[in-house]
């Protein structure tokens, strides 16, 4: 993310990187760090906490033929600007003939753990996807996240780029010296031929992990899908995948009602009903707040081990999984994601 900045502000040298945390000592996970140095503080700059004020001089800009990155520390903050977002941005371009572009990039960090509670750990992208005008991203991996970052800081409207806060560690191999263009579209990361995961940002990790599992002591082979768009929704590369393995399961890391595994799901048994040898599943939050206690929080995500078990039903298989899932459990708590990770900050 921070390599896709300065590739995309050295680009643009009107372009303009500014929120709430931008210049800390911590630089939002890094992905900020050197960028006021570099560029200077009437580029770079610090902000104070007034959301619905940021996006709007994000959009003025835009119409004046400015490009903002407006990051947001929270998606649950950015909840203040939707006016500003839904009656604004996603529309003017459609209501004056497509002659206003608003190009702006709205990175929001989502996430869980470390007791964030109810109103610090929401994901709402499907909020995003229902409004015509817009786009939204979740990248997974690191080479993802650089090439899709600057694809959105250069689209002519405006994109919603979400960024999981357990992601921010993730390694991975990225090709500094070139920029990969890429298409709308989600991605084939594992091939497999009895069941199609489908699945977006840190589920994807999840998903990884359990398919290692389902192969090695159950014999079964998924075939993931990562979405990377939320919206435009890529059911074409679903669609072909589904049809094939004739098996699906949804992973979504926002809550199950009127969710975008709903559309997906909703999508396969209309196009794939007669292919399916069982129905299309879903898999996401349960429609109740996320709780703040350590007690409460650790049944509650979804993970490689439900993934499993989920899976293992559709195809009835009854070996019991609990022995091998507990070789493969992790020493850490349930609400961190490495041992690095002290916090939400």
């Amino acid at each position: 993310i921070n390599a896709a900045l300065k590739i995309s502000m050295k680009k643009d040298s009107k372009l303009l990187c500014y929120g709430l945390g931008v210049t800390d000592p911590k630089a939002i996970f890094g992905t900020c760090k050197d960028l006021e140095r570099i560029f200077g503080k009437k580029r770079v700059f610090d902000v104070p906490c007034s959301e619905n004020a940021l996006t709007g001089i994000s959009i003025g800009s835009a119409l004046g033929g400015v490009r903002s990155v407006v990051t947001h520390q929270r998606l649950d903050f950015f909840l203040l600007a939707m006016d500003q977002l839904v009656n604004s941005a996603a529309k003017w371009n459609y209501m004056f003939g497509g002659q206003t572009p608003v190009p702006i990039t709205i990175r929001l960090i989502v996430g869980r753990g470390w007791g964030q509670g109810p109103t610090h750990s929401q994901n709402l992208h499907s909020w995003f996807a229902h409004i015509p005008g817009l786009k939204v991203v979740m990248p997974t991996f690191p080479e993802d996240a650089k090439n899709l970052l600057i694809k959105s800081i250069f689209d002519p409207n405006p994109v919603l780029f979400i960024e999981h806060r357990w992601l921010h560690n993730l390694e991975g191999s990225v090709n500094f010296r070139k920029t990969t263009k890429i298409k709308e579209q989600s991605k084939i990361i594992k091939k497999g031929k009895d069941i199609t995961i489908i699945s977006m940002s840190y589920l994807t990790n999840e998903a990884i992990k359990a398919t290692k599992i389902l192969k090695k002591h159950f014999g079964i082979e998924a075939e993931i899908i990562d979405l990377r768009y939320i919206k435009p929704l890529d059911l074409n590369t679903i669609i072909r995948s589904v049809r094939k393995t004739k098996r699906a399961i949804v992973l979504d890391t926002g809550v199950e009602i009127c969710s975008i595994a709903s559309e997906i799901c909703t999508n396969i048994s209309m196009k794939l009903f007669d292919h399916l040898k069982s129905p299309p599943i879903r898999m996401a939050m349960p429609d109740i707040p996320e709780p703040t206690s350590y007690a409460l929080t650790k049944n509650f995500h979804i993970n490689y081990e439900t993934i499993v078990n989920r899976i293992i039903k559709i195809f009835n298989i009854k070996k019991n999984s609990s022995k091998v899932l507990k070789l493969y459990r992790s020493k850490l708590h349930h609400d961190q994601p490495h041992k690095e990770f002290l916090g939400p900050f």
